[in-house]
């Protein structure tokens, strides 16, 4: 049975701050997850907590949502996230990418700049993938039952992308079991807790893995 305990986003910030830094000069944060499952919801207010320390700086976030070329770039997207974002930053230098339509079915024009600075967030299904665990700081897993990600995801995109929706799922559990994400996470987090807390600040988090110290401060 899952033990679950409420830790605040400013313990992980913390946390995070403290760790060595893999990519470059730069502390590499990965929040995974299946689709509907909190992801964006945990990064976003991780990145606040970040700017809610004192001295602190909102890090730049990247969700690999943007980067995915339509529905079939579920995973192979990861060469541009590498050439556009990460190659970059590991080299000390700034990064920047362009967000893809979904309207449009193309990517815009605009570049999103990504600075290389102390920290940088990437959200998104497989953005913990085994390619990338010797360069990150924290990894994270956002989990949530099958029956409400799929809801989320129907209530955010409309019904009419069930089809699409049931194929991004299979793939998902393809990939999550053949990369053993769960098991090699940091962090497992509820993206649907039943626990009173502050979501603002408060995060819960599921069972303890070996070495993990303690972030409810």
């Amino acid at each position: 049975m899952n033990v679950e305990v409420v830790e605040a986003y400013a313990g992980l910030v913390r946390r995070v701050l403290a760790g060595p830094a893999r990519l470059g000069r730069t502390r590499l944060v990965a929040v995974d997850g299946p689709s509907g499952a909190g992801k964006s919801v945990f990064a976003t207010r991780l990145a606040d907590a970040f700017a809610a320390v004192p001295g602190g700086v909102r890090p730049p976030l990247v969700r690999t949502d943007d980067l995915l070329d339509g529905w079939d770039d579920q995973l192979t997207f990861w060469t541009r996230l590498e050439e556009w974002v990460l190659g970059p930053v590991r080299a000390g230098r700034a990064g920047g990418h362009r967000r893809y339509s979904w309207v449009r079915r193309r990517f815009l024009d605009r570049v999103v700049p990504v600075p290389a600075g102390p920290v940088l967030i990437v959200e998104g299904v497989s953005a913990a993938r085994a390619a990338v665990r010797p360069e990150l700081t924290l990894s994270v897993l956002v989990t949530a039952p099958a029956e409400l990600r799929l809801a989320r995801a129907l209530a955010r995109d409309g019904g009419q992308v069930l089809p699409e929706l049931r194929r991004w799922h299979a793939g998902e559990r393809a990939h999550f079991t053949a990369d053993g994400t769960a098991a090699a996470v940091d962090l497992v987090v509820n993206g649907a807790p039943d626990l009173p807390h502050d979501a603002d600040r408060y995060f819960v988090r599921f069972g303890r893995r070996p070495g993990w110290e303690g972030v409810a401060g």
